[in-house]
C-alpha cells in the first residue's frame, strides 16, 4: 500500500521550505539529484528509508512526524468528505484524489478546513465545528497512533514488570515512592457522583468502590501520564494548535487515555498476542486485564511503522444511535465517520443480548466490505443491579475490519467472507438503495415520489436521479 511505502511527499516540500532551501540545495545535502527530490515531493516517488534516515540527521527531527502531516488527514479522510451527497454528482475517484494531494496539498488542507467549519456539508444537519470535532480531526491526523507515546508507555510497562507481575500493585507503588501520592478506595456514599479524584492536599488519588479492577487500573495508568508523559502530551498539544480550551483539554485527557491503555497492553507484547490468538478480544481481556471497550481501542493504534496491526475501526454508541466515541485508525472506514448509521448493521442488535458477540459481514454501496463484531458494555462505575430510578449508562461498541483482512480473526471462524454480506448504507440520508424496508428518509438531494397505485419494500420512494 502507497501508505507503507511512505508518501511524504507534503512533509518533505514543508521541511524544505521551512529551513528555507531550494530543491537542488536540499537534494544536495542529501546527496541524491534534484529531479528525483521533486519526485518524492509531488509523490511520485515513496520516500527510501537510508534517505528518510539522512533526511534526519541533516535537519534534525523526528522521523516519524512526517506520517502525522498529511492535508486533509491524508486521502481516505479527504474521501470520506467527498462522499457527503453534496458532491454526489461530481463522481471524483479515488485517483483524482491523490493525485489533487500530490499536486495541491495546500488546496486540499483548505477544503477540508472549510468543509468541517460549514459543519460537514449542507446535509450533515448539524454543525461540527465544536471542540470535540477539532479533537477528533486532530486524532484522524494522527490515525490514532502516537509513536512517542508508545515508546514512553512500553518503557514503564517494562520497569513496573520488574516490580511485579500484578499491575495494579506496581502502578500503586510507583505512585507511592516516585511522587507521594496513595491510593484510597472510597465507598460510593462519600462520592456518589465521582468516579476518580486527586486530592493533592491529601496527596492521595481517590478512586470509587464502583470501579471495576481494568477501570482502578486504567485510573493509575491515566494519573502516572499526567506525571510521567508530561512532556510527550505537551509537544502533542501545542502541534495540534487547538484554538479552543476545552478543545485542548479533551485532546488532552485522550492522550493520557492512550498512554494509559498503551501501559496496560504494551505495543509489542500486545501485538504478539493478537497475532497469536486471531486477535480474539475475549482472551485479550483476560491476558492484558481489560475491557472488552480498553482492547477494542487498543487495536485502533496499532500502526507501528514495522510492526503494524489488522487495521480495525471502532465506534461507540448508545440506544439512540448517538456515537460518543469513534476511531478510524488506519482502516479508513466511512461506517465511523459518516453522519448516520444503517439500523440494519447489527451494532445496533447488541442491545438485545447484553454481554453476546454480535458478528456480521457487511457491504457498503461502493463494494467495499467489512467485517464487524459488536458487545454491549457499560460506562465505568455502572452498576447492573442498580435500582430501577437509577440511571445505567449501556452503550455497544462496534469493532471492524475490511474483510480482506478478516480471514485470520478469531471471531470470524466459520464465516464465508467471500460470501453473501449484507448489504448497508451510511444513514438513510445518504444511502442510495432503493428497495430498503428499513428506510426512514429520501436521500438528501434525491426528489421523494408517491404514488398511490404502487407500494414498495420501501415506504418511501425517491427520484433516481
Amino acid at each position: 500500500m502507497a501508505r507503507d511505502k511512505l508518501l511524504a511527499g507534503h512533509a518533505v516540500r514543508r521541511l524544505r521550505r521551512r529551513t528555507g532551501l531550494t530543491q537542488a540545495a536540499m537534494a544536495e545535502m542529501l546527496a541524491i539529484s534534484p529531479s528525483y527530490l521533486n519526485l518524492i515531493e509531488r509523490n511520485q516517488r515513496a520516500l527510501p528509508a537510508a534517505l528518510l534516515v539522512r533526511m534526519a540527521e541533516q535537519f534534525d527531527f523526528d522521523p516519524r512526524a512526517l506520517a502525522a502531516g498529511e492535508p486533509g488527514g491524508g486521502a481516505a479522510a479527504i474521501r470520506r468528505r467527498l462522499a457527503d451527497p453534496l458532491f454526489a454528482d461530481l463522481e471524483i475517484d479515488r485517483h483524482e484524489v491523490e493525485e489533487w494531494l500530490a499536486a495541491a496539498p495546500g488546496g486540499a488542507e483548505a477544503f477540508a478546513r472549510a468543509f468541517d467549519r460549514a459543519g460537514g456539508g449542507a446535509s450533515s444537519g448539524e454543525g461540527r465545528d465544536d471542540a470535540m470535532t477539532a479533537v477528533r480531526r486532530e486524532i484522524e491526523r494522527w490515525r490514532n497512533h502516537f509513536p512517542d507515546l508508545d515508546a514512553a508507555a512500553e518503557a514503564l510497562a517494562d520497569e513496573l514488570r520488574l516490580v511485579g507481575a500484578d499491575l495494579y500493585a506496581a502502578l500503586v507503588e510507583r505512585l507511592r515512592v516516585k511522587h507521594g501520592l496513595s491510593i484510597r478506595i472510597l465507598p460510593i456514599d462519600v462520592m456518589p457522583d465521582l468516579l476518580r479524584r486527586l486530592d493533592l492536599h491529601a496527596r492521595q488519588l481517590q478512586l470509587s468502590e464502583t470501579l471495576d479492577p481494568p477501570a482502578r487500573t486504567f485510573a493509575l495508568a491515566a494519573q502516572l501520564a499526567q506525571l510521567e508523559a508530561r512532556a510527550e502530551i505537551d509537544a502533542l498539544a501545542r502541534g495540534a494548535g487547538l484554538a479552543d480550551r476545552n478543545a485542548e483539554r479533551l485532546f488532552r485527557r485522550h492522550l493520557a487515555s492512550y498512554f494509559a491503555a498503551a501501559v496496560m497492553m504494551p505495543y509489542a507484547r500486545f501485538l504478539r498476542a493478537c497475532e497469536a490468538t486471531g486477535y480474539d478480544v475475549s482472551v485479550l481481556e483476560r491476558r492484558f486485564g481489560a475491557s472488552f471497550e480498553q482492547v477494542a481501542h487498543r487495536l485502533t493504534t496499532l500502526q507501528r511503522v514495522g510492526a503494524r496491526g489488522l487495521a480495525f475501526f471502532m465506534i461507540r454508541i448508545d440506544r439512540a444511535g448517538q456515537a460518543s466515541k469513534s476511531y478510524a485508525g488506519a482502516s479508513a472506514a466511512p461506517l465511523v465517520q459518516a453522519q448516520g448509521r444503517c439500523p440494519l448493521w447489527r451494532l445496533h442488535h447488541a442491545f438485545d443480548r447484553p454481554g453476546a458477540l454480535a458478528v456480521q459481514l457487511v457491504e457498503l454501496e461502493d463494494g467495499t466490505r467489512w467485517f464487524s463484531q459488536a458487545r454491549t458494555t457499560g460506562a465505568p462505575g455502572s452498576r447492573p443491579d442498580a435500582a430501577p430510578h437509577e440511571v445505567v449508562a449501556e452503550f455497544a461498541v462496534g469493532l471492524g475490519v475490511a474483510a480482506e483482512q478478516a480471514g485470520n480473526l478469531a471471531a470470524a471462524r466459520g464465516l464465508d467472507l467471500s460470501g453473501t454480506a449484507t448489504p448497508i448504507g451510511l444513514g438513510c440520508r445518504a444511502c442510495l438503495r432503493a428497495a430498503c424496508p428499513q428506510r426512514s428518509a429520501a436521500p438528501d438531494g434525491r426528489a421523494l415520489l408517491v404514488n398511490d397505485r404502487e407500494r414498495g419494500l420501501s415506504a418511501l420512494s425517491f427520484a433516481e436521479d
